[in-house]
């Protein structure tokens, strides 16, 4: 099975999350968060901090990444790890190959025409907003 992976970056102000507008297929011309491939055999953590770095120049100093979601999809054979983190303070960013776009938390991320991710992404930036704030006033029952 493919392994990828993408992380939620929240500012450190955590009113921001970092998003990369894709330059080529799938979602072209869409928002979505930054990440890429696990190769084989490496590290999937260590695969998270080196896209990051990769495509943003945000280093392993700057923020500390967790690893709090998967969405597997079988019949095409890859699963899409989710990673979460908090930048520790303003970074000077290096777009790898996508421009890189800060947004607010109050943008619309459920729009089919901005975002990619067939609607999913206002669910994960909620989830990641849960696990970068400890879980604080959420229960299961």
């Amino acid at each position: 099975m493919k392994v990828l992976n993408c992380s939620v970056v929240f500012s450190p102000s955590r009113d921001r999350i970092l998003f990369c507008l894709r330059t080529k297929d799938p979602y072209k011309g869409k928002y979505n968060f930054v990440g890429g491939k696990v190769e084989e055999g490496e590290d999937h953590e260590a695969a998270a901090y080196r896209e990051l770095e990769e495509e943003t120049g945000i280093g392993p100093g700057q923020i500390r990444l967790t690893h709090f979601m998967d969405l597997t999809y079988y019949q095409l054979d890859f699963c899409l790890e989710m990673y979460t983190g908090v930048l520790e303070s303003e970074p000077v960013l290096v777009p790898e190959v996508n421009p890189l776009v800060w947004l607010d938390l109050s943008e619309d991320f459920t729009d089919p025409d901005r975002f990619a991710g067939e609607q999913n992404i206002a669910h994960i930036i909620n989830v990641a907003r849960h696990v970068t704030e400890g879980w604080k006033g959420y229960s299961w029952t």
